[in-house]
């Protein structure tokens, strides 16, 4: 018998997630958290084994109205890259939907803002990101988790914009 090559693969129980309400709670909070310390509280840098969080404004793609969302993410070298879940819930994320439509976009991080453009990683790129992923802290199920959706889960890179 072979070895499970993964953990998620090892697993007997479906990978769970919490409950939408949970879920949108805990976005609800983590954004006050920001805004009522003046951007103290609520970005960091990632580290080789936990993500980061950063901000991403966006232009609605609908309302053309600025959009924000704070997501995870890791460095790439000079990229950063996310992953467009949203919350393990099968619909696309809006701000990805709105990076669709106009892929230059903006990032605040813990030691300031940068101007970004955005695209989806395919192929050996999306590969070897999606694996990075799985080694970071919190996300040893990533693929149970992503299994739980119709559809791939994109894997965004946002380049620093020239």
């Amino acid at each position: 018998m072979n070895p499970s090559p993964h953990p998620a693969e090892a697993r007997r129980d479906p990978a769970r997630i919490p409950p939408r309400w949970f879920i949108r709670t805990a976005w609800v909070v983590h954004r006050a958290l920001y805004r009522v310390t003046g951007g103290r509280v609520g970005l960091r840098h990632p580290s080789p084994t936990v993500y980061g969080m950063m901000r991403l404004h966006t232009v609605g793609r609908r309302t053309g109205e600025p959009r924000v969302a704070i997501l995870g993410y890791f460095e790439d070298g000079a990229d950063l890259v996310t992953l467009a879940m949203n919350g393990w819930g099968d619909p696309p994320p809006a701000w990805w939907l709105n990076l669709q439509a106009r892929p230059a976009a903006s990032v605040d991080l813990p030691d300031g803002t940068r101007e970004v453009l955005a695209h989806e990683a395919t192929g050996p790129e999306r590969e070897r990101l999606w694996a990075v992923w799985r080694t970071l802290e919190g996300d040893a199920d990533l693929d149970a988790y992503a299994a739980l959706r119709s559809h791939e889960t994109p894997v965004v890179v946002l380049a620093p914009a020239l």
